[in-house]
């Protein structure tokens, strides 16, 4: 049993923040269905190189669990077949341009007013609302228009995008959040509920700790490369043979690491002994603790951590990252049957609940896998279905 099993969603969202969403909710459970063009379905699926098979490792990496489903909505019939799966769901996910839904007559007044305890979330670049409400939103943009850009990269050189759709991904995470307070709050009233979520507010909200920075300071936040705003030392240094990071958060962290490293002389004056301190002259401290950190190569620098209890590690490539014993023991990297391509890797769940875990129950599907099994489920005949798939409708 898991914990999402009685929770039926329609995914009508494409490309990353929909389905990284939809697929959080599956790994608990939930039925998803993923309704998908006929004879192209989610974009995403031709995003490659890279390619496993003939499948594309990016529509892998955000699609398992979930049940795929043909359906051309701009078709009287598809959008019939549509009503009527949504008569029985619990969720709808789109993430369309905004408009295109009231255009396609799957808007949320129509379906809630067929099934009211519908919780009906939708994704955009900018929202509902808003000056920008029908401009598209692209990952990219958003980054860079949301203000990470300004504060990611070299203190002295170009702004930088991260390197994962990171608005994407957070968009996801807060739908998720969403749909279930949502889900919580129907229990209370029977009432479903519009949810808008735009990539743009969530950029927005994860700036946490620097947005607040602005709001005490009144001073623009900058650029750092990889060291900390407000934290001295909290960076990456380079040693004899590659490089460490370094993520000392307390005085007394920073003493230890002084002592250790065989420099009291670090922690001896009054003005390194505090991370105010630190933070106000790190102009003068940062050179000598890269001085430092030259003297010693990176495996001695990790010994000299772990031995000591101080916060910092190695810069793991992607493959080191994912094959080290920490990721393989709390299960992050696990294996699935695909039905064309055999066992394949997928990032597991990461969440750990105790007694309703999430699971990896089924790899992501191939095109329209499942549409005849849940075409069947509303008891469509195997002609009904067989003449939709003649006509294009699925």
């Amino acid at each position: 049993m898991y914990a999402l099993n009685d929770i039926r969603i329609i995914d009508l969202s494409r490309v990353l923040a929909g389905p990284y969403c939809t697929q959080l909710l599956a790994d608990f459970g939930a039925d998803v269905i993923k309704i998908e063009q006929p004879g192209s379905g989610d974009g995403t699926r031709q995003w490659g190189p890279p390619w496993i098979g003939d499948q594309s490792a990016y529509f892998l990496s955000t699609n398992r669990n979930k049940r795929s489903v043909t359906l051309d909505l701009k078709s009287p019939t598809g959008r019939s077949v549509l009503l009527q799966l949504v008569d029985s769901a619990d969720i709808v996910i789109e993430n369309f341009k905004v408009g295109v839904v009231d255009k396609l007559g799957i808007d949320y007044v129509t379906l809630s007013t067929r099934n009211p305890r519908l919780i009906y979330c939708s994704i955009s670049g900018y929202g509902q609302t808003g000056p920008y409400r029908d401009m598209p939103g692209y990952d990219a943009v958003i980054q860079a228009q949301g203000g990470l850009m300004s504060i990611t990269g070299p203190a002295d050189g170009d702004p930088h995008k991260v390197g994962v759709a990171i608005a994407d991904i957070t968009a996801g995470l807060f739908a998720a959040n969403a749909i279930m307070v949502a889900i919580h709050e129907r229990i209370r009233s029977g009432k479903g509920q519009f949810i808008d979520m735009a990539l743009f507010d969530t950029q927005l909200a994860w700036l946490v700790n620097v947005a607040h920075s602005w709001f005490a300071t009144g001073s623009t936040p900058q650029r750092h490369g990889n060291a900390h705003a407000n934290i001295v030392p909290y960076q990456t240094f380079a040693t004899q043979d590659g490089y460490v990071t370094i993520g000392i958060g307390t005085d007394g962290q920073y003493r230890r690491f002084c002592l250790a490293a065989g420099h009291p002389e670090l922690w001896d004056e009054l003005r390194w002994q505090t991370n105010e301190g630190r933070v106000r002259n790190r102009e003068v401290l940062v050179p000598r603790l890269e001085a430092l950190f030259r003297e010693r190569p990176t495996a001695a620098w990790l010994d000299l951590f772990a031995a000591h209890n101080i916060p910092g590690g190695p810069i793991n490539d992607i493959p080191t990252a994912l094959s080290d014993p920490q990721a393989q023991a709390r299960g992050m990297v696990q294996k699935a049957q695909h039905p064309t391509l055999g066992s394949i890797d997928l990032l597991g769940p990461v969440a750990k609940l105790s007694r309703t875990p999430a699971a990896i129950r089924s790899a992501p599907p191939l095109l329209g896998q499942h549409t005849a099994e849940v075409l069947g489920e509303l008891g469509y005949s195997a002609e009904t279905i067989a003449a939709w798939r003649e006509q294009g409708v699925i």
